[in-house]
């Protein structure tokens, strides 16, 4: 392969793979290398030599990978590989602040392509243009010199070097990465490209390797309790996405972005926390017995989870998604997939307004039932990073707004607008789901986001950042609750006395149970939310 580029250095497969480690470690890892600056905070002559031995440290691994990775025979081939895929990681770091963990491959891997397509803007083009287009052009048209014997050699030599290299900076400093490794054990996740081909090796492991896992049913006979079979209710399950706590002026934001909820006399819980920062991660957390702290993806998947144990007692269970997918939480229930081209009232045929779920739900509030309803709507909310798309221009309550998914590039003003508009409209959303209920005894509503959003804080965009380093804008969730049952005014005084108290996600599971009035075995009154009030 080549290009009509015309370059003097033509060098041997050593020389290549030095200059080629020392460009990843210098450039495509100036996050990592921030971040060990931030942490050491150099001023003594100790701390700058352990700070400077860090880049040569990582350049001496570099060397090492490479030569390993196939710079023997496809030298061009491997350092190709290795530049296209930092690039892309890079600007990913520097742009949204993205960390790719685990969690953030798994959320890769189950977008589906309208939010794929999202990401894509000029400003990437031109990043990924620069730092791996034209040095991959440049690549490909070097002579790379010396036949086999020499690259052995040469490549051999370069190796023990890097080898020494190691041993030094491990027999002088070991003290010193051992102190700043033990207690900063997430700094690795910032090493470009080999934090990404770590987690992605574990997500394929995980994911298409292991065996999967016997089903383990968690409660074969859960029931109906008491008089629960007189008085058929229907609860709305509404799961938002991507939506912020301190953004609803129901939880005393300062503009007014939740009026319909607040109209309505639904309750605002302040202090919720989510199971984690991304959709693929929550959601499935969200409805498994599984804590937060205990949560294994691969667990969960296999054994019931919350809509499986009221399905069993006998209530119709309905999961209508405007978002992606369910993550697996539907799978034994019955569903209406996303689908982008439901309806051309609501629908681009990329993304669905959510205003498409009101007309379902009315849809399918209007089948006569005599059984107990659920009913879980789920959203695309607020999800990033085209904030625009997620609400109709005559909702843009707050402008100017930013019309481009290269959000970094906005002004301040202008992201905030865009994304309040998103609340505002998910409120109004709420809004017609509780008017809808309202004319039906026995009825109620649970709203509750996914995860949350970063805005710029901290220079952090979006979502997906592991949890123990998460900011709160990205794990502190909103949740809203309305039940017809508010008209006694003892039952909303005592919903009211609970919305300021600390939650999170694993409350959903046995306060889903209590409002369906489904008796089981995996029920924990403890972590029911509204127990006190019901009883």
């Amino acid at each position: 392969m080549k290009f009509p580029i015309t370059l003097n250095f033509n060098p041997t497969s050593a020389q290549f793979i030095l200059v080629s480690s020392l460009f990843i470690a210098a450039i495509f890892n100036i996050p990592f290398l921030s971040a060990v600056y931030e942490v050491v905070a150099p001023v003594t002559l100790n701390e700058w030599v352990f700070f400077l031995s860090v880049p040569l440290l990582l350049t001496f691994f570099n060397i090492i990978f490479l030569s390993l990775f196939g710079a023997l025979f496809l030298p061009r081939t491997t350092v190709a590989i290795a530049f296209v895929v930092s690039s892309i990681l890079l600007y990913g770091t520097l742009a949204y602040g993205v960390i790719f963990d685990k969690s953030m491959i798994q959320n890769v891997m189950e977008t589906n392509s309208g939010e794929a397509f999202s990401y894509l803007n000029s400003t990437l083009f031109l990043f990924f243009s620069i730092l791996g287009l034209i040095p991959v052009f440049a690549i490909f048209n070097l002579e790379i010199n010396g036949k086999l014997k020499a690259r052995i050699k040469h490549l051999l030599v370069l190796n023990l070097l890097a080898l020494l290299g190691i041993a030094i900076i491990a027999t002088f400093l070991f003290k010193s990465y051992a102190a700043v490794g033990r207690n900063n054990k997430d700094l690795t996740k910032y090493i470009i490209p080999y934090a990404f081909y770590d987690s992605g090796y574990k997500y394929l492991r995980d994911t298409y390797f292991y065996p999967p896992l016997p089903y383990k049913v968690l409660d074969k006979r859960p029931y109906l309790k008491g008089n629960a079979n007189i008085h058929p209710s229907i609860t709305v399950l509404v799961v938002g996405e991507t939506a912020r706590a301190d953004k609803f002026s129901s939880n005393s934001y300062s503009r007014r972005t939740s009026p319909n909820i607040q109209n309505a006399g639904a309750i605002s819980f302040s202090k919720v926390t989510s199971c984690g920062t991304a959709t693929a991660v929550s959601v499935p957390c969200m409805f498994s017995r599984l804590s937060r702290e205990n949560y294994d993806s691969r667990i969960a998947d296999s054994q019931d989870n919350v809509l499986d144990i009221i399905h069993r007692a006998g209530v119709d269970v309905t999961w209508i998604d405007n978002n992606s997918s369910c993550k697996g939480v539907c799978k034994r229930v019955k569903t209406l997939d996303f689908d982008p081209s439901r309806d051309p009232k609501f629908c681009d045929g990329d993304y669905c307004y959510d205003e498409v779920l009101v007309d379902l739900l009315r849809e399918t509030l209007s089948r006569p039932s005599k059984e107990h309803r659920v009913i879980v709507l789920h959203m695309i909310g607020s999800h990033g990073p085209t904030y625009y798309r997620r609400y109709p221009e005559k909702f843009a309550k707050f402008v100017p707004d930013c019309p481009r998914s290269d959000i970094q590039n906005c002004e301040e003003a202008e992201l905030t607008n865009t994304y309040d508009n998103t609340i505002a409209y998910t409120d109004y959303v709420l809004g017609q789901i509780i008017e809808q209920l309202s004319t039906i005894p026995n009825s109620s509503m649970l709203y509750l986001s996914d995860h949350g959003e970063s805005l710029g804080e901290k220079g952090l965009y979006l979502h997906g950042f592991p949890y123990n380093l998460a900011p709160v804008e990205q794990t502190h969730v909103p949740m809203v609750y309305w039940a017809s049952k508010f008209s006694q005014p003892e039952y909303s005084d005592c919903v009211k006395s609970l919305s300021s108290h600390p939650y999170s996600h694993d409350n959903l599971f046995d306060t889903l149970l209590g409002l369906t009035n489904v008796q089981s075995s995996t029920y924990q009154p403890t972590q029911d939310i509204l127990r006190k009030c019901e009883s």
